[in-house]
């Protein structure tokens, strides 16, 4: 499905959150707060923008962008040629990293498409070093009633259409995106989640509207 939809992925997160989509991982980045030489994964990269963010101020010692698409993978390398990434087509559930690898790992918009939460939770504790923190940027459904049914009528009616028509896809693999979004877990479960995987802490703070969340989880 994402293989399908990755050369049009860009356009459709730019138009179809009208611009914010940039805005959120930008905020993911500043979050991070990645150190002078710190070593930093970006799990479920997709076409790359966290990872090449990440990597733009030359600040990391190291960075990895991972995602279990090639077709992404391949479009994230055409992007960012110029910097400093190392670009790895992998499993979030089985990370091909040695234990205590990184002091940062992020993940944009990914947390919801993959089938074992707790495992890749695990996962991302296992390659964090002591003192490493998990920094998670992802969609939950709307709390509240009025904007829950806007965005509803939204997600299901215009963008699955619309998205389906940029990206040549008659499969209803956007339509998919929705379904996701409003089956995935509250910010709260979320949280609990991280800390059931084994960090000490997790915390999170909502971005418009209730849309979406950054969560922090640390060693």
């Amino acid at each position: 499905m994402f293989a399908r939809i990755a050369p049009a992925y860009d356009i459709n997160n730019r138009l179809h959150s009208l611009g914010r989509d940039i805005a959120w991982r930008r905020a993911l980045v500043a979050t991070a707060d990645v150190k002078s030489g710190q070593a930093v994964l970006d799990a479920a990269c997709g076409t790359g923008d966290v990872t090449g963010m990440l990597a733009a101020g030359g600040l990391a010692g190291r960075v990895v962008g991972l995602d279990f698409c090639q077709e992404m993978i391949a479009i994230a390398q055409r992007k960012f040629a110029g910097d400093a990434v190392e670009w790895v087509v992998g499993d979030a559930t089985k990370l091909p990293f040695a234990d205590a690898t990184f002091d940062v790992v992020t993940i944009a918009f990914g947390l919801r498409n993959i089938p074992d939460i707790p495992k890749a939770l695990a996962e991302f504790r296992r390659v964090l070093r002591p003192g490493g923190r998990l920094v998670a940027l992802e969609f939950h459904p709307p709390r509240r009633q009025a904007l829950g049914g806007l965005l509803s009528f939204y997600l299901w009616k215009i963008m699955p259409r619309t998205a389906g028509l940029i990206a040549r896809d008659r499969t209803g693999a956007y339509r998919y995106l929705c379904t996701s979004m409003h089956s995935f877990m509250q910010p709260e479960e979320l949280s609990a989640a991280m800390q059931q995987a084994g960090f000490s802490e997790a915390s999170f703070r909502r971005l418009n509207f209730d849309l979406a969340a950054i969560h922090v989880a640390k060693i």
